[in-house]
């Protein structure tokens, strides 16, 4: 029995390599042909886009982005044991695979020397998904290198990404996601698509970077600030922000916010005034 892809079943690709999710690794396996086709189909048009895929595993998603037109895709997996399983799809599709066995954390994306346009898609591991977004947003130079990011997350962090002021999932990756990007919820998924099933629901999240955000301001400055407002979003703005300024007060009257708001209450602009002044300030 063959996938419409002409290879074995992916179910039968990791009965036959022996594999397990590992907890430790934060695996979820995609089985069902036609949901990572889709995905795909959703990430698209592919044709002649260099795809990087973080997380492939035994290749589920990796064979849909390939049979749905990318001229390219770039794995990054560092799970040993998945890659003759990926090997096996190189072969299948002779020069559009790359394989790269390695952290996704410790990789350096803008030196793969991709060909343009390049798009990154993976259903990510979800014990990492947020330190690598907040990564790829952080990437310098602006525009970054990838045209758009096409990423699964857990539902409860992709109702975060895309949470609006006022709202009790409004926090840093609202702010930092939606000052650089244009993120939507592209589609969800139920616990039943994944193998092993997790406890919550899926989503798949696309980002569109801003050739210019506005307001302008550093990545990383505004990263520190929204760290410390909402790491403690019970508290008062001048409390909260004590930790990185000692006169966060006087700051924020001078920008006109009031000191006693909760960080929630602020819009994307506010964080970025703030962020410029404090850079001016040190």
């Amino acid at each position: 029995m063959t996938a419409p892809d002409g290879l074995p079943p992916l179910r039968e690709v990791i009965r036959a390599a022996g594999l397990t999710a590992k907890k430790s690794l934060g695996q979820n396996f995609l089985l069902d042909f036609n949901l990572t086709r889709r995905i795909a189909r959703a990430a698209g048009p592919l044709d002649g886009v260099t795809v990087v895929e973080v997380g492939p595993g035994p290749g589920g998603l990796t064979r849909a982005l390939l049979m749905e037109g990318a001229r390219k895709v770039v794995a990054i997996e560092r799970d040993e044991r998945c890659l003759q399983a990926l090997h096996d799809i190189e072969a299948a599709y002779p020069g559009r695979l790359d394989i790269v066995a390695a952290d996704a954390r410790k990789v350096d994306y803008a030196g793969l020397g991709l060909t343009q346009p390049a798009r990154l898609i993976a259903n990510l591991p979800y014990s990492v998904g947020t330190p690598l977004l907040i990564g790829w947003l952080k990437s310098e130079p602006w525009p970054p290198w990838f045209d758009r990011l096409v990423l699964m997350f857990q539902r409860e962090v992709a109702d975060r990404i895309v949470a609006k002021p006022r709202t009790k999932d409004y926090g840093r990756l609202a702010v930092l996601s939606q000052w650089r990007t244009r993120p939507r919820i592209l589609l969800s998924l139920p616990p039943e698509a994944f193998t092993p099933k997790p406890r919550v629901d899926s989503a798949v999240v696309e980002f569109v970077p801003k050739d210019a955000p506005e307001p302008p301001c550093d990545v990383l400055q505004l990263e520190k600030l929204t760290a410390a407002a909402f790491g403690q979003r019970r508290k008062m703005l001048r409390a909260s922000l004590r930790q990185i300024t000692p006169d966060a007060e006087a700051l924020l009257e001078g920008l006109g916010i009031d000191p006693k708001a909760r960080a929630e209450e602020l819009q994307i602009a506010d964080f970025c005034r703030i962020a410029n002044a404090l850079g001016q300030k040190g």
